[in-house]
């Protein structure tokens, strides 16, 4: 079991959360990213550099999550992916990906790549704040109970 984060656009809260929790659950913690990230010095946290490059990060996950990890990620064809091998993903916002949700937002994310192209002005996300960082850390609890209940 292991918890993967798709760490190029993960906020450091979120990062802060996994490491403090996964560290008392004895967890490996994966960070994949194109850039270099630092990481506390220990040996339960790995991270993993990919080639730059669209999607390098969300394909190394995708090519080595097993069904009893987490995946924490915005990017939903990889959340679809995870979702897909039956493993478990969730948003840095603290939203349980499904097959049903990541279904509609995936048609979301293909409708506004569609008005972008047509020059139609979209806004990005929220900011990350401590409404989202609580929801995160609430669906992450969540999670880790499940995990110690098996």
């Amino acid at each position: 079991m292991r918890i993967w984060i798709d760490a190029d656009a993960c906020p450091r809260p979120v990062r802060d959360i996994v490491f403090k929790r996964a560290e008392k659950k004895a967890l490996r913690v994966t960070l994949v990213a194109n850039s270099f990230q630092r990481t506390p010095p220990v040996g339960w946290i790995d991270f993993v550099q990919v080639p730059a490059g669209m999607d390098e990060a969300d394909h190394y996950i995708a090519a080595h999550v097993q069904p009893a990890d987490l995946v924490i990620t915005q990017d939903v064809p990889l959340a679809a992916d995870v979702v897909g091998i039956g493993a478990t993903a969730v948003s840095v916002r603290g939203e349980l990906w499904t097959e049903d949700n990541v279904r509609e937002h995936l048609s979301i994310r293909d409708f506004m790549t569609e008005a972008r192209a047509l020059g139609v002005t979209t806004g990005g996300p929220p900011p990350f704040d401590s409404r989202a960082r609580q929801a995160f850390a609430n669906a992450f609890d969540r999670w880790l109970a499940g995990v110690a209940a098996r």
